[in-house]
């Protein structure tokens, strides 16, 4: 009798200590990552069938997903665009084990040095336009009035306006419509606005 409780009691003991490796052990297969709005999840061979599970923050399943994993590693990726940046929770689940991830997206920030300047033109009376700058880091914008005639330079001038302004031009006998404007911003962004 002696025998069998000691036979038990190693039995029992075995198995919780093999349960309570289960998780360390798909932790171990298993591997979630996110790059900008994009979650990747990757499961090693050994894994089996499992469930996949996308759960904001607050509990609410956005996705579930069933996979078997044979022979190979096996990226799942998702796409979170249409959802908002922030923390969510990669859950995957087998039939002994299940580990929970903290994953956070994030957007992709475009330096401004690649955005186009955003300046707009617009003719108010036959001698006297309006330009519109918006969006600046840096104050520094030359603004060339040229004519469409000749191509010669009519006017210079340097604005050194943080974030952007709004400006007026009026000139005594030429028409509006012929002439352009060329501006340039500090970063060498530049933009010809015709009217």
């Amino acid at each position: 009798m002696k025998t069998l409780l000691t036979v038990a009691l190693a039995s029992a003991l075995s198995f919780s200590s093999f349960a309570a490796n289960a998780s360390e052990d798909l932790k171990a297969l298993s591997a979630v990552n996110s790059n900008f709005k994009k979650i990747n999840v990757t499961l090693n061979e050994g894994v089996g069938k499992a469930k996949i599970s996308i759960i904001t923050p607050d509990g609410k399943v956005l996705n579930n997903r069933s996979v078997r994993v044979k022979g190979e590693t096996l990226m799942l990726p998702y796409n979170m665009e249409s959802l908002p940046t922030g923390e969510y929770l990669v859950k995957i689940v087998t039939e002994d084990e299940e580990v929970t991830y903290s994953v956070e997206t994030f957007e992709k920030l475009t330096p401004v040095e690649v955005l186009p300047l955003v300046a707009f033109g617009k003719q108010i009376d036959h001698n006297t336009v309006s330009l519109s700058v918006f969006g600046l880091n840096e104050p520094g914008v030359d603004v060339e009035v040229i004519s469409s005639i000749s191509g010669a330079v009519i006017y210079t001038e340097h604005v050194d306006q943080e974030e952007g302004f709004k400006k007026d031009y009026s000139f005594t006998n030429v028409n509006a419509k012929d002439i352009y404007l060329k501006v340039t911003d500090s970063k060498g962004r530049n933009k010809t606005l015709y009217f």
